[in-house]
C-alpha cells in the first residue's frame, strides 16, 4: 500500500480537492507553525485563524480533518519523544522528486508562517534553523533538472525540516484563541526580518557537503 494513506497525504488530497487557496502541504505547514505554540483548538478555532489569514473556509469535513490533524500535532510536539515522530504533509517516494520538492517547499512556508501568526520569539539557534527553512522555501527546483543531488538531498532536506518543530516546541503554549491575529491586532513582523537579515546563502550547500 502506499505510503500516501498512512501519511494522511490521501486523506488531506481528497477532503481539500476544491479548496484551493494554498496546497494541503503549506496549509500543514501552516497547521504546525501554529501548534508549535499553541495548544489544540476547536473547528471555531481553525474557522477563525482561516479567515484572518484571509482563505476562504473549507467545507465542514475539511475544517473537522484540519481539527483532528492538529490535535494530533499539537499532543504529539508536547511529548518528548512523539515529537520526533512528526513528519511534514508530502506525497511519499512513488511520486516524482519534483512534485516531492514542491510540497516540502511550501510546507516550509507554510510553518514560516504559522510560527509568524503564533509571534515565537527565536533564539539565535533556532533563527539559524528558521533561516535555512526559509531557504527550502524559497527553492527552485526545475521539473526537468530535478533537485541537484537527486533522492540523496531530498531525504536531508525532509530530515531536517521534520526536526524544526520539535525543535521548536519547547515553550509555554497559549490559547489559539488568544493570538493577536485573532483579536484584530497586528502580528509581529520583526521575526521575519530578523531571519531574512540572518539568511546565509550557503547553507544548504554547507548541508550538503556533510552528505
Amino acid at each position: 500500500m502506499s505510503t500516501d494513506y498512512l501519511s494522511g497525504w490521501h486523506d488531506w488530497t481528497a477532503a481539500f480537492a476544491h479548496w484551493t487557496d494554498v496546497s494541503i502541504s503549506e496549509l500543514h505547514g501552516i497547521m504546525t507553525g501554529i501548534m508549535t505554540l499553541c495548544n489544540a483548538t476547536d473547528s471555531e478555532g481553525w474557522a477563525s485563524v482561516l479567515q484572518a489569514l484571509s482563505f476562504e473556509l473549507p467545507d465542514e469535513a475539511a475544517l473537522e480533518l484540519l481539527t483532528d490533524y492538529a490535535e494530533d500535532v499539537s499532543f504529539a510536539l508536547k511529548d518528548k519523544d512523539d515529537a520526533y515522530g512528526y513528519e511534514p504533509l508530502v506525497p511519499d517516494d512513488e511520486h516524482d522528486l519534483f512534485e516531492r520538492v514542491l510540497a516540502l517547499k511550501d510546507w516550509a512556508g507554510g510553518y514560516i508562517t504559522g510560527i509568524g501568526v503564533a509571534q515565537i520569539a527565536l533564539q539565535p539557534d533556532e533563527k539559524e534553523l528558521i533561516a535555512t527553512l526559509m531557504q527550502i522555501a524559497a527553492l527552485r527546483p526545475d521539473e526537468e533538472e530535478g533537485l541537484e543531488g537527486g533522492e540523496e538531498m531530498w531525504l536531508h532536506l525532509f530530515e531536517f525540516a521534520r526536526m524544526v518543530p520539535p525543535a521548536l516546541a519547547v515553550r509555554k503554549r497559549q490559547d489559539v484563541k488568544s493570538l493577536a491575529l485573532l483579536k484584530g491586532l497586528p502580528a509581529h513582523a520583526t521575526t521575519a526580518q530578523e531571519l531574512a537579515a540572518d539568511k546565509n546563502p550557503h547553507i544548504i550547500d554547507a548541508m550538503a557537503n556533510k552528505q
